[in-house]
């Protein structure tokens, strides 16, 4: 007896499923396209123009480009956010991993205490945290300048140039630490315990088991948190802008590219070299965490 073959499918209605995960994901592309690769494009293509007094505003190509690439203002903030990035996220993050650990260990009293009091901060938006911790630095009206007429000493001031950025660098480590250690500490749950018990059995210690399977196990992790730290400091803006009331002979109007390229805007009324320099600057950001996602990645 013959097999009867199931007719095809109408055309209209292969169309029809075709189109239906786009009905899933178009609202999702429609916000993306506008509030992602619109400023995009538009940056970029304010970049190719200056505003002349004769003319105004003309295409002058990648000149606004090799203006930035040779501006010596825009290399110190890119340089001092170097410096920053090199210094603040190791002990951030070494921080975070150290405490998710403690806490994945079992053997800290009031775990859940702990972890909420240390991603607490966090919480804090950060405006609020660097004018907090700047009336804290105070010399003359804060936490600093009280302890020295309390004690009659007198304490280094955080606000002076040579410590400002170290002073940026705890305000961020103290907001941070428990955002990357709820990352690490939630990579470290999913990590098979029979693991652990296998390597008790054979016989290693704690300290052996974190550098034999915790660590690998949680590699990943440590790659993304490596990564959203580069692309913060690059980012960095809220502390210099807020504390710079506070410390103007610090704090430069080129302290950190993205202070600059705002200064340039609202306050050099120089918006298509401001693009320019926002644009570079993502790029070499870009290249950058590209670079640790391969290095961190290979292997994996």
């Amino acid at each position: 007896m013959a097999v009867p073959i199931a007719a095809a499918p109408p055309a209209t209605r292969r169309v029809r499923r075709s189109y239906r995960g786009w009905q899933f994901v178009g609202p999702f592309m429609i916000v993306f396209a506008l509030v992602f690769l619109a400023p995009i494009v538009y940056a970029i293509y304010l970049s190719l123009y200056r505003n002349r007094l004769i003319g105004g505003n003309a295409f002058v190509g990648l000149d606004n480009y090799t203006q930035a690439l040779q501006d010596p203002q825009f290399w110190s903030g890119v340089g001092r956010v170097g410096l920053f990035l090199v210094v603040q996220v190791p002990i951030m993050l070494f921080l975070a991993l150290l405490v998710a650990l403690a806490l994945d260990s079992g053997r800290l009293y009031g775990k859940s205490f702990f972890r909420v009091s240390i991603f607490l901060p966090y919480a804090v938006p950060a405006v609020v945290a660097a004018l907090m911790w700047g009336f804290i630095y105070g010399s003359q009206f804060g936490l600093i300048g009280n302890l020295n007429d309390a004690l009659g000493i007198t304490l280094p001031d955080p606000l002076k140039p040579s410590l400002i950025l170290a002073s940026i660098g705890n305000i961020s480590t103290w907001q941070f630490v428990g955002y990357n250690m709820l990352i690490f500490y939630s990579a470290l749950q999913v990590v098979p315990k029979s693991l652990y018990e296998s390597a008790a059995i054979d016989g290693a210690g704690q300290v052996r088991i974190i550098r034999s399977i915790k660590l690998p196990a949680i590699r990943g992790a440590l790659v993304i948190a490596t990564i959203f730290s580069i692309i913060g400091s690059f980012q960095l803006f809220n502390e210099p802008a807020i504390l710079r009331n506070l410390a103007p002979n610090a704090i430069t109007t080129y302290f950190t590219p993205n202070f600059y390229a705002y200064s340039l805007t609202f306050s050099g009324q120089q918006i298509n070299y401001s693009a320019a320099v926002a644009v570079v600057m993502a790029l070499i950001t870009m290249v950058v965490a590209y670079v640790v996602q391969l290095r961190g990645t290979k292997d994996l």
